[in-house]
């Protein structure tokens, strides 16, 4: 690819499933937000790695349990280097956004919250970002706050700066609306949580395969994302925590690998990372989400936002020229992510239609059902663009879009 242009064709080239065929039509597909396709390079890492290099990690000492140990600890050295951490311990690996979410509630939040105290998010939370504090609340008496929206899906700051109090001890943020595409401003969001004592725990799993992420300079305490939306392969995701909190909390699992010493009176645990990483964990999907990363910066990550913003231009102007169409979530700072409903039609009868014409988007209240409740709508569609997307298929979406709206009309 050239270093000045940025040459989509060569990037489509590596995802082999972008050359499917959907009911005679070739596959447009608009759903990155919920999971990315893979590029070749991240399928083949996996493969051979099963083929030539597997064997459980950390208790062999023969050669592929060396060289899977290494080929494991190297991909949390490329996590630590690719989110800007300080300190390769403060990578733990999960299975995924959701269960570093709930780790941080049963370990540091249940050792330092206490009824009274409170927790809080903003309304464009995903469910993984709500719930998890809504349990802690029931086991704890913790209350949890929500700082409210504007009609744009904007979190309005100066609401959100009211609702930080003395009994604030954790904000949990995402970076990026999932359901609106809403960037929060974090730069202004964390400085006022910390100044009052909050620790910050930032959702980033719709944020980082579209925009430079450095958590260091960012000063979060948590940042967790999934592999699976950064090209990545299901079942592995990160939490980031910085050193000192994590070596202050407990276990999160009981068992192999997370201990230093076992006997039937007392058990001791090892130190982070291995204390939050019990039993074996998903080796070949550490390394498929290291192969990723590597692919992503190896296009350059400034470059994938750019060319993002432009297709969200593209497809915010084509969309607004759709009779009966209406935008849900217009910030003035958004990643690739369009989300919308037409007049009289459902949701689901038109992600039906457009699939019809090999059209793939998501459609459904996006694991955000307090953000549907707030415009009004049980659902909407969402086209999610990514770095292998293109113009032209922003041009068959509003196509399919119209001759929807002929058939319902």
């Amino acid at each position: 690819m050239s270093q000045t242009a940025y040459d989509v064709a060569a990037v489509r080239a590596d995802f082999p499933i972008l050359d499917s065929q959907v009911r005679g039509k070739p596959l447009v597909f608009l759903d990155t937000a919920a999971s990315a396709q893979k590029p070749q390079v991240v399928i083949d890492t996996i493969s051979e790695f099963y083929e030539a290099h597997y064997a459980n990690i950390h208790r062999g000492v023969y050669r592929l349990s060396a060289e899977a140990t290494q080929r494991y600890e190297g991909a949390r050295d490329t996590v630590q280097k690719f989110i800007g951490a300080a300190d390769r311990r403060e990578i733990v690996f999960v299975r995924n956004a959701t269960e570093a979410i709930n780790l941080v509630a049963h370990t540091w939040a249940e050792q330092n919250l206490e009824a009274g105290d409170e927790i809080l998010i903003t309304a464009l939370e995903h469910h993984a970002n709500i719930v998890p504090w809504q349990m802690l609340g029931q086991r704890k008496g913790v209350q949890l706050r929500v700082a409210p929206i504007n009609a744009q899906g904007e979190v309005i700051l100066e609401e959100f700066e009211k609702l930080i109090s003395d009994r604030t001890r954790l904000v949990a943020l995402t970076q990026v609306s999932n359901a609106l595409g809403t960037i929060l401003p974090l730069e202004q969001m964390i400085p006022m949580a910390h100044a009052r004592g909050a620790k910050v725990l930032v959702d980033g799993a719709q944020a980082i395969p579209h925009m430079p992420v450095d958590v260091t300079q960012m000063d979060a305490d948590f940042y967790v994302f999934s592999g699976h939306k950064l090209l990545g392969p299901s079942g592995i995701g990160v939490l980031y925590g910085k050193h000192a909190l994590l070596e202050s909390m407990p276990p999160f699992l009981g068992g192999g690998d997370m201990i230093e010493s076992v006997s039937f009176e007392k058990s001791t645990y090892a130190p982070p990372p291995a204390r939050f990483e019990a039993g074996t964990p998903d080796i070949a999907g550490a390394v498929g989400l290291a192969a990723a990363m590597d692919y992503l910066q190896g296009i350059g990550v400034e470059r994938v936002a750019q060319w993002e913003h432009q297709l969200l231009e593209q497809a915010t102007a084509k969309l607004a020229e759709i009779d009966g169409l209406r935008m849900i979530g217009t910030a003035s700072e958004k990643s690739a992510v369009v989300s919308f409903v037409l007049d009289g039609i459902h949701a689901h009868d038109v992600g039906t239609a457009l699939d019809q014409a090999g059209v793939a988007v998501r459609v459904g209240h996006h694991c955000a059902q307090p953000v549907m409740e707030i415009f009004g709508v049980p659902a909407t569609v969402r086209a999610s663009f990514a770095l292998y997307n293109t113009p032209d298929e922003i041009d068959r979406l509003t196509e399919a879009l119209r001759e929807t709206v002929e058939i319902f009309r």
